[in-house]
């Protein structure tokens, strides 16, 4: 619940276009323009989970900063509790900053995790009056799964075989951006040309 001091001399701004503002100051203090007050990072991460629209702004310069305050959400989840990312997945995303493939990577990630978003939705839609999805904990989801074995292979194959042919369309695009830049390019090792 966002708390109710309110910014000095501050005025309410409007929102551009249904997204709300969210201001931070120097202090590392955010300020919601929408509701007049301050909030906390906390706030933040609930807007997130009810699907708010919103931008973070530097209250001085105006710079954009809303991924840097998701990036934090994610590190207090990650250090917290049950983390999502592994060591190894971690080093794995690092050793991709800088590197030729790191738009498509993000580009991949992205479409996958939405394949798996939507193949999250498929499930809660067939178990909607099954299960109350509020008393859903992560260790009774992981219970309900690991009760939906056969179920879960069958989704879980499917999912990781749309993810193999995006990446197989994606690696497609290269060769053939690559080859109208670089008629001669021979395309990946180990992956025959398409005929």
């Amino acid at each position: 619940m966002p708390s109710t001091r309110r910014a000095p001399a501050e005025a309410a701004t409007p929102t551009p276009e249904g997204v709300r503002v969210l201001k931070k100051y120097p202090n590392r203090r955010l300020y919601d323009t929408a509701a007049s007050s301050y909030i906390t990072l906390a706030d933040v991460k609930q807007m997130v989970l009810e699907g708010l629209a919103f931008e973070v702004r530097d209250a001085k310069t105006g710079e954009d900063l809303t991924r840097s305050i998701l990036l934090q959400i994610i590190l207090e989840e990650e250090t917290g509790g049950m983390p999502m990312f592994s060591s190894q997945m971690l080093a794995q995303i690092i050793r991709y900053y800088g590197h030729a493939m790191q738009g498509m990577m993000g580009s991949y990630l992205e479409k996958n995790l939405q394949t798996f978003v939507d193949m999250q939705a498929r499930l809660a839609e067939q178990t909607r009056g099954m299960v109350d999805p509020k008393a859903f904990t992560p260790e009774m989801w992981t219970q309900f799964m690991s009760g939906q074995a056969p179920v879960m292979q069958a989704l879980m194959g499917n999912y990781l075989e749309q993810s193999k042919n995006l990446f197989v369309q994606m690696q497609d695009q290269v060769q053939k951006q690559a080859g109208g830049v670089f008629p001669g390019f021979p395309g990946f090792p180990g992956v025959p040309p398409k005929s």
